[in-house]
């Protein structure tokens, strides 16, 4: 994959693999200590359907960084 600025990311819509909206994206998480990214932090839609992932206390999406599929006018995550 490309290398992609993290500020071009920011608001970017998420969509699954089976072509389900899952919301937009409202930041990454990284372990500090290694430095790896974690997560997605996802806004989720109206109509999205976040139960394949855990949720945050606010009730975002959590999705882990490796089921990134693609990232062009979508972010694709693997279903």
């Amino acid at each position: 994959m490309a290398d992609i600025l993290a500020e071009n990311l920011s608001g970017k819509a998420v969509m699954g693999s089976d072509g389900a909206e899952l919301g937009m994206l409202y930041n990454v998480t990284m372990n500090l200590e290694t430095g790896r990214l974690e997560d997605l932090v996802i806004n989720p839609g109206e109509s999205a359907d976040p139960t394949d992932f855990e949720t945050d206390a606010q009730g975002r999406t959590l999705v882990p960084v490796h089921r990134v599929q693609a990232v062009k006018d979508h972010m694709i995550i693997e279903r």
